[in-house]
């Protein structure tokens, strides 16, 4: 079998853009996904030819100059990209039950603010500190801002700012407090816990500007991988790796399923560490490292509800909505069988066929792994198809409902416009697109050690890496930010930093 120079594990938005960075490098890639179809959260599918998307609903830093848009442009797929960009004057909607207001997120940072005095008129210096702090967090961040250099200490004292706590410090009025934390579903926010630098990092980027993919992100995944085939890489689709074999006090194979192996120099894994450290059995790496990734918390999981509409019968909005109940925006994962959902996200998908009409809806709402681990045992794939049941069925049916109540509150007479409507559980999530436990965004950043929740992208194995959300920030940008730390790492230095920010 071919010897490469280097084998990614996993082919999310992470080993995607490892192989690219690496492969203008002058390295030989080879990519390995496990299930049929490459991408992992890039992945999308279609429901009565319907396209939908897995996680990428929208894309920030997307102007010219930015960080996204630089990345896209170094490794090649920004021209090919069918992009459209989302509302100036609001790009996210924040409703709360019992309130008739849709206070709006706008594009640029002094449109953002002026769009909010409009419902917060005595909150001008309230907003003004919350933006220069987003900014001045952000700019602590060499990497984000496609700077080279800087260490731990140039962010320590951003690391461990508190988001919530943050947020109340600077305004009393209760509904601003929850506005600003509104669209927290993007990071699975969590109070007295989630830090600041989290929740900057990630709004900045759709302040700055905010976009949808035309007929879903998948594309995104398919130029990415067309690049590592176009300069001589390889990726093999269903082909799961079993074991990472360690000799001589390195990583030298992968043991695939089927019990062959392949071998290469560098090994970069793509998937969660701690599954990665479970298929690699080496006394180097010690028990106490194990123990210590194991016992990081994973973000919560969700139900998705998505909805087929009758065709041209629900107008398509260039927006997202967050709606919650009353006071429950850092609560929505704290609820009970009784009460649940306290908010979900909405979003819809951007289509080359109907500019006008919405094609598709996606909803989600926060669920727990405790309440599908009853049907855990079962795997369902694209290539591995097993029945959970007709119970398992039902409990998705009835969750459905339920949500379907809670929405047709914001959207009277939803019902009437749906063709037809899809779920997904936290085990969709684990199956389809690998995430561990049916975690939204893996491990849970804790501002009350921030450090701990920093994962080094090099292992006790010389040539054996981490990449992928669980590093730094999850999301298309922060996985693509986590795989330049990786290749930093695997070369040694840090020019591609630079060669990215010229692009």
């Amino acid at each position: 079998m071919q010897d490469y120079d280097v084998i990614i594990i996993g082919s999310g938005m992470g080993g995607l853009v490892c192989g690219n960075l690496l492969m203008k490098e002058g390295f030989k890639v080879c990519i390995l996904e496990k299930n049929r179809q490459i991408g992992g959260c890039l992945q999308t599918y279609v429901r009565d030819r319907v396209i939908f998307d897995s996680g990428v609903h929208y894309l920030g830093g997307l102007e010219k100059g930015q960080n996204l848009y630089q990345i896209f442009k170094y490794v090649d797929i920004l021209d090919k990209l069918r992009l459209q960009k989302m509302e100036e004057d609001v790009f996210d909607k924040i409703l709360f039950e019992g309130d008739d207001k849709e206070y709006v997120y706008a594009q640029g940072y002094d449109n953002f603010i002026n769009k909010l005095l409009i419902d917060f008129p005595e909150e001008e210096e309230a907003l003004h500190v919350y933006c220069d702090k987003i900014k001045e967090v952000c700019s602590k961040f060499p990497l984000y801002n496609l700077r080279s250099g800087g260490d731990e200490h140039e962010k320590a004292d951003v690391l461990t700012i508190d988001t919530k706590g943050f947020i109340d410090s600077i305004t009393a009025n209760p509904v601003l407090r929850e506005v600003l934390a509104g669209n927290n579903p993007l990071y699975a926010g969590m109070p007295d816990k989630t830090p600041l630098y989290v929740h900057a990092l990630i709004i900045n980027s759709y302040i700055e500007s905010s976009y949808k993919c035309i007929d879903g992100g998948s594309q995104i995944a398919k130029y990415l991988s067309r690049n590592i085939l176009n300069m001589g890489g390889a990726i093999i689709r269903n082909c799961e790796v079993k074991k990472i074999i360690v000799e001589g006090g390195k990583a030298s194979a992968v043991e695939l399923a089927d019990g062959s192996r392949m071998f290469a120099s560098h090994f970069i894994s793509n998937v969660h560490p701690v599954r990665t450290l479970e298929m690699t059995d080496t006394d180097l790496i010690k028990k106490v490292y194990r123990n210590r990734l194991k016992g990081l918390e994973n973000t919560i999981g969700c139900f998705t509800l998505n909805i087929v509409f009758k065709k041209d019968s629900f107008k398509y909005c260039k927006h997202n909505y967050y709606v919650y109940n009353e006071g429950c925006v850092w609560k929505t994962d704290v609820y009970t069988e009784e009460d649940w959902p306290l908010g979900y996200a909405a979003f819809f998908g951007a289509s080359s066929k109907s500019p006008d009409y919405a094609e598709g809806m996606t909803i989600l709402a926060y669920m727990k792994y405790e309440e599908v681990r009853q049907w855990e045992h079962i795997h369902n794939t694209v290539s591995h198809v097993e029945d959970r049941g007709e119970e398992y069925e039902a409990f998705k049916k009835q969750k459905a409902e339920i949500l379907l109540d809670y929405i047709e509150r914001k959207f009277p007479g939803i019902r009437e416009h749906i063709k037809a409507y899809y779920t997904a559980t936290p085990l969709s999530y684990r199956d389809y697109i690998g995430t561990e436990d049916g975690s939204l965004y893996g491990i849970a950043k804790d501002y009350k050690d921030s450090l701990k929740t920093f994962i080094s992208p090099r292992t006790k194995l010389p040539n054996l890496f981490f990449t992928g959300q669980n590093l730094n920030l999850h999301g298309v940008l922060g996985a693509a930010m986590s795989a330049i730390v990786t290749a930093n790492a695997l070369m040694g230095n840090d020019d591609i930093i630079n060669k990215i920010r010229n692009a």
